[in-house]
């Protein structure tokens, strides 16, 4: 079977990790424990092979010898890796598994017992396709370029530097049995290859979908405010100007309104910090309980937050945020402290002809200073 049976367990574990990247020891007993099961798993073939070798022979087609010496050869191979792996050697590289170095020694293995006994020629020529085909689904684009180009220049070598005569035995019963277990095993093999193939392909069809979920998961974090839930400033101010280029465009009405909670700081003062955060995000989830869908509602900075209005004429605007002041003022407040109260003021403006962003807010900010001014616990419309 051959040593690029290394992608056998865990085919994109590791896949990313570079050279000189610290893992922690469960990690690096892992790869060290799928490393082993892999060789085990070499040897077993090699072990396999070596038997239908002794077939073989016993029908008189090859040396008794062959099939000991082929197993004899492979298993060093294994050993030798296992020894340097558990060394910890090829931890040093980025390719841990040594794709490469073994698939070449597997496939010089394969052309010199084709070359010494030709006569069971096949079998090693078959085993040789499997090697490759292995090898080819953990390395490298490079990497199967090295290996296919030793292959190709070791195959040239044997048919063309020789005239060994590799045959394919199937005079007798028992060479016709040895030689269809050959086939049967290569094809399963092959079978193999396209179902680990497969099952590769799937996991990395769900980890990129788990990647994507993952990404949009952090852009959306990457918006948000943490405390309230609500837009951070950044978004709600591209939300801003995303409306307002649109509003002049499609001549839509446009209605902005800049919110405070009343007195906030003597609350933190008063009650503490954790009291204060608490009602920041009640005060969020009951704004994001009366708002449309298609309202944008974000933390502006500290106790003051922004809502924007798309579609929505002054006079509806207007009612809608004496609305939220009414609900936010009627709530039970007294459940984080007895006989605390809490109101809000805002000043509500609706976009002008050309007017942008900046100028919006001025007028917004001017409205919510005259409703502190005229007592809080009030809307003012600019």
């Amino acid at each position: 079977m051959g040593i690029a049976a290394s992608p056998l367990l865990n085919p994109t574990a590791d896949a990313s990790k570079g050279v000189g990247r610290q893992l922690t020891a469960a990690a690096l007993s892992r790869r060290a424990r799928q490393r082993r099961q892999i060789q085990g798993m070499i040897g077993v073939s090699y072990v396999v092979d070596a038997a239908i070798l002794l077939v073989y022979a016993h029908a008189g087609t090859t040396s008794t010898a062959i099939g000991p010496a082929f197993a004899v050869c492979g298993l060093i191979s294994v050993s030798g890796y296992i020894l340097l792996s558990e060394a910890g050697f090829t931890e040093r590289f980025k390719d841990h598994y040594f794709v490469v170095p073994q698939s070449i020694i597997s496939m010089i293995i394969m052309l010199i017992f084709t070359f010494i006994a030709p006569e069971v020629g096949v079998m090693f020529l078959c085993t040789l396709f499997v090697v490759f085909a292995f090898a080819s689904l953990r390395s490298t684009p490079w990497q199967t370029t090295m290996v296919w180009t030793a292959m190709a220049l070791g195959l040239a070598g044997l048919f063309l530097l020789t005239d060994r005569p590799i045959s394919l035995p199937h005079e007798t019963y028992l060479e016709r049995f040895a030689t269809m277990t050959v086939f049967i095993l290569t094809i399963g093999r092959c079978m193999f290859i396209g179902i680990f193939s497969s099952a590769m392909r799937e996991s990395l069809y769900k980890s990129g979908l788990a990647l994507k979920e993952a990404n949009k998961r952090i852009e959306e974090l990457a918006e948000l405010d943490d405390l309230t839930g609500s837009f951070n400033r950044r978004c709600i101010m591209r939300f801003l100007d995303e409306e307002i280029e649109r509003a002049h465009r499609t001549n839509a009405h446009c209605s902005v309104a800049l919110i405070d909670l009343d007195w906030f700081k003597r609350i933190n003062d008063t009650y503490g910090h954790p009291t204060g955060d608490e009602v920041l995000r009640t005060f969020a989830i009951t704004v994001f309980a009366n708002i449309r869908g298609v309202d944008r509602f974000g933390r502006y900075g500290g106790e003051e937050f922004l809502l924007l209005l798309p579609d929505t004429p002054h006079g509806v605007a207007l009612r809608l945020l004496n609305r939220l002041r009414a609900i936010v003022a009627e709530l039970d407040w007294s459940a984080f402290s007895l006989g605390m109260q809490i109101t809000v003021s805002a000043g509500i403006v609706t976009l002008k002809a050309a007017e942008t962003a900046d100028a919006l807010l001025a007028r917004a900010d001017t409205a919510l200073y005259k409703a502190k001014a005229q007592g809080r616990n009030r809307i003012v419309s600019a």
